[in-house]
């Protein structure tokens, strides 16, 4: 690693202060041995020989996570629980996260360290809409951390794939500013009349991660709200289109709460209420390289839904936000709902049938595959644009 100033962290159990950079370095060197056996990630003969590394490791030993995280391995059978490594990542005490993770969606992560800066979460906006959620800034990460695909961490995503209702939900909201000002800013100067969103063109990066801890709280709050929240009905949730549904859901509800909720701040309201549009409708709408993953397939069928409710228009290749917008908004979450609620006199399958086929009522499917094809308004754009 090229030569920098030892960044230190001060201990709160109250011992001397430890270097971070130190740690992150000996994380690293440890990831590099194991990143790559993934398949034996839960073989008792693997995951001893990592608590033995672990425990040998002057600099990492002497964190308590670390060593919560060897009893953990020394522990570890399939379908426990890593309680001492989470209980203490829970508790956020030296605003660190470290494990073993296994998430398919996330192949970066397997052994990784990181600390982070809390962002402040406003008290009204916890108090009416409660979540696990922790917004952070990462100050210090492993190798794995690093990809740009990492904007979160899910408790699901540790070895032992659980979660409970007090493990947190951590968003890195710097990576959530440096995508919209990498990306969505591009959208807004290329495809969006110029009057529109006029609060989120103005914004700051300070003004920017408090939009976005607004909209990552409010986006797991929605999770666990409806008639099909998640995690239950997660399994049920899985392909690309419902995925894309449930994100769709979370997002208009939580836009929804911004406009119409009269106990939150209203400024904070309606910026948090432009960023998640904007994110949502543009941004999203341009992910997946050939094929348009799970949010730009959800993204687009907004789009769609939108234009043909007379929500937006495209105006010679320009998007307009219409007066109407939020009532279009709202009965699309109907819509939404009102075939969620089914679940309760319909078995599974039949509310999925009918789930999949309003998304596809909206998207453009391509049977002769069995996936998705870009919209041709956002295939333009990531082809002018570059993206």
């Amino acid at each position: 690693m090229s030569a920098r100033t030892a960044t230190t962290q001060a201990d709160p159990s109250g011992a001397a202060s430890f270097d971070v950079d130190r740690i992150v370095d000996e994380v690293n060197r440890l990831r590099e041995r194991v990143h790559g056996q993934r398949s034996d990630f839960r073989e008792p003969g693997f995951l001893a020989d990592l608590a033995d590394q672990l425990a040998g490791s002057p600099a990492l030993a002497a964190r308590p996570v670390v060593r919560a995280l060897v009893d953990d391995l020394r522990e570890f059978t399939l379908g426990g629980r890593l309680s001492r490594t989470k209980a203490l990542v829970n508790a956020s005490a030296e605003n660190t996260i470290f494990g073993l993770f296994d998430a398919s969606y996330f192949p970066s992560l397997s052994l990784e360290y990181l600390t982070y800066r809390t962002l402040h979460t406003d008290s009204r906006l916890a108090e009416h809409y409660p979540s696990p959620t922790m917004p952070v800034v990462i100050e210090r990460m492993s190798t794995g951390f690093a990809a740009r695909t990492v904007v979160a961490l899910f408790p699901e995503n540790h070895l032992d794939g659980s979660q409970e209702p007090e493990d947190l939900v951590f968003y890195f909201i710097d990576k959530f500013v440096e995508r919209h000002l990498r990306i969505t800013r591009k959208l807004l100067a290329e495809i969006v009349d110029p009057e529109a969103f006029p609060l989120v063109r103005v914004a700051d990066e300070t003004a920017l991660e408090a939009a976005s801890a607004w909209w990552v709280h409010l986006h797991e709050y929605h999770h666990r709200q409806g008639d099909m929240p998640i995690p239950e009905y997660l399994p049920a949730k899985k392909s690309k289109a419902l995925a894309g549904l449930e994100e769709l859901r979370t997002d208009v509800s939580s836009m929804l709460a911004c406009l119409d909720d009269d106990r939150l701040d209203p400024r904070m309201s309606a910026l948090a209420y432009q960023f998640v549009l904007a994110e949502r409708l543009l941004r999203y709408s341009v992910e997946g390289k050939a094929r348009p993953n799970y949010d730009a397939v959800a993204s687009q069928l907004l789009f769609t839904y939108l234009i043909e409710a007379g929500g937006i228009a495209v105006i010679d290749g320009r998007i307009h936000l219409r007066p109407e917008l939020p009532d279009v908004l709202r009965a699309f979450l109907k819509e939404i709902t009102d075939v969620e609620r089914l679940v309760h006199a319909h078995p599974v399958e039949h509310v999925k049938a009918q789930l999949l086929a309003l998304a596809n009522r909206y998207t453009d499917f391509d049977a002769e595959t069995g996936d998705y094809r870009h919209i041709p308004f956002f295939a333009d754009a990531k082809r002018r644009l570059g993206i």
